[in-house]
């Protein structure tokens, strides 16, 4: 049988997607032609900040004093985490070296790239954990200087409990900046930072859209857009935890997309009830957001058997995808397209998202399909070498020659038997010697 829904997702209102486009590339013109004047007027006008963009070390400092003692340590403890398992990644991609024929050596280079950028978002929530994510693996990665940025969060600036992480994470300069003026500072170099060789770190409609802007000419982590989450769950699952994780996710906002995917009709039946009733639980502005996403975005799908179940998540290539069933190893075995996996009852996607190490900037919309989430290697090039000696030229260059004139590029074949050519005698001086 198909899979059949228990619960369809009516959709959301189209956005103005073409006049956020519009908007970000006039303020991307400006600031590119303006620079830090126009940055800091945009700051005053969107965000009413007038005070000094730049954060100083003193302020920080302040800052961090006013962290709460349990507040730090969970943070640490996250840090922790994320920097290890961005460092184990970093050590998994090595330099190489091969020799492919006789005298023909070619080998890869694994370098960070000199400047970063990261974004760290703030809105509805202080998303602290963020700054770790982006920057701890930056560092991680052997960034030369990484400049991050974040709107004020009122009079007094950046979170304080953001900037703690921020400076815990690594940050070289830390700007009181949010929006296209952030980004635009971090990618154009301004208030005496490097111009950012990538950007990373998520944020709204017009961050994203920046970033998009800006790709090119400068790297990005990937094309955000609103966060999602898929729950596998079968007859084992508790539908409270199934309903509560669900929840969770709804709560980012209207446009977070839930799904769950089960093939246990009872278990789909008590988590359509019970969704709504944990959303009111929540502090009013939370349990709008959380009510909002689940009306118009979620679904639940009832499927026959589990191949069924794991082709529907492969379908949907969710951001985060969370499996509550029977014999997990089949399950990260046979799964091919999510962001981030969470195996078993005991994990869920709050962990991932704050604490347990494997980073929490993940690819949405699908685009799980074709990537994963942040890790060092987008702060890494992976650039490569080669030398030829003179026992590799006879096939080398003759290949290479006739290769070049059957698509008539004739210097390029004449740059070969050149090299064959002046090969030759060297050879044979080689065994006249011998």
């Amino acid at each position: 049988m198909p899979v059949r829904p228990v619960k369809t997702a009516p959709g959301l209102a189209p956005d103005s997607a073409a006049d956020i486009r519009d908007t970000v590339q006039i303020m991307l013109a400006r600031l590119r032609a303006e620079g830090a004047p126009a940055a800091l007027d945009y700051a005053a006008r969107l965000d009413r900040w007038t005070a000094p963009v730049v954060v100083p070390p003193e302020a920080v400092a302040r800052a961090a004093a006013t962290v709460p003692e349990d507040l730090k340590a969970a943070l640490d403890y996250a840090h922790d985490n994320i920097r290890a398992f961005a460092t184990a990644q970093r050590a998994s991609l090595q330099d190489m070296e091969v020799e492919l024929r006789p005298g023909l050596l070619a080998g890869q280079r694994c370098l960070p790239v000199q400047a970063a950028g990261c974004y760290v978002p703030g809105g509805r929530y202080a998303h602290i954990a963020s700054a770790l994510m982006t920057i701890a693996t930056a560092r991680a990665a052997g960034v030369d200087h990484v400049t991050a940025c974040a709107p004020p969060r009122d009079a007094g600036g950046i979170h304080p409990a953001t900037l703690y992480a921020m400076q815990l994470a690594g940050a070289d300069t830390i700007l009181c900046l949010g929006g296209v003026q952030g980004v635009a500072a971090m990618a154009f170099g301004l208030f005496h930072t490097p111009p950012a060789d990538v950007l990373a770190g998520p944020g709204n409609a017009y961050v994203a859209e920046a970033k998009r802007q800006l790709f090119g000419p400068l790297g990005i982590d990937m094309f955000a857009g609103p966060t999602d989450v898929l729950i596998l769950a079968d007859a084992s699952a508790d539908p409270e935890l199934v309903s509560l994780d669900l929840v969770g996710q709804a709560e980012h906002g209207a446009n977070s997309p839930c799904w769950l995917v089960t093939d246990h009709a009872p278990l789909a039946e008590a988590v359509a009830r019970r969704v709504p009733e944990l959303a009111a639980t929540l502090p009013a502005e939370n349990a709008a957001a959380a009510r909002a996403a689940w009306d118009a975005l979620g679904e639940i799908l009832l499927c026959d058997t589990r191949d069924e179940m794991r082709a529907t998540a492969d379908r949907y290539a969710p951001e985060h995808l969370q499996v509550m069933c029977r014999d997990l190893d089949w399950w990260r075995d046979s799964l091919c397209n999510y962001g981030s996996l969470f195996l078993g009852p005991q994990t869920t996607v709050a962990f991932g998202d704050k604490a347990s190490g494997p980073n929490h900037v993940l690819p949405t919309s699908g685009a799980a399909r074709y990537t994963g989430g942040l890790s060092v290697h987008k702060f890494l090039k992976t650039v490569t070498w080669q030398r030829a000696s003179d026992a590799a030229l006879p096939e080398l260059a003759q290949a290479s020659a006739v290769i070049s004139r059957a698509e008539g590029m004739v210097g390029h074949a004449l740059t070969a038997e050149a090299r064959l050519f002046q090969a030759t005698p060297r050879a044979r001086a080689a065994n006249d010697r011998s």
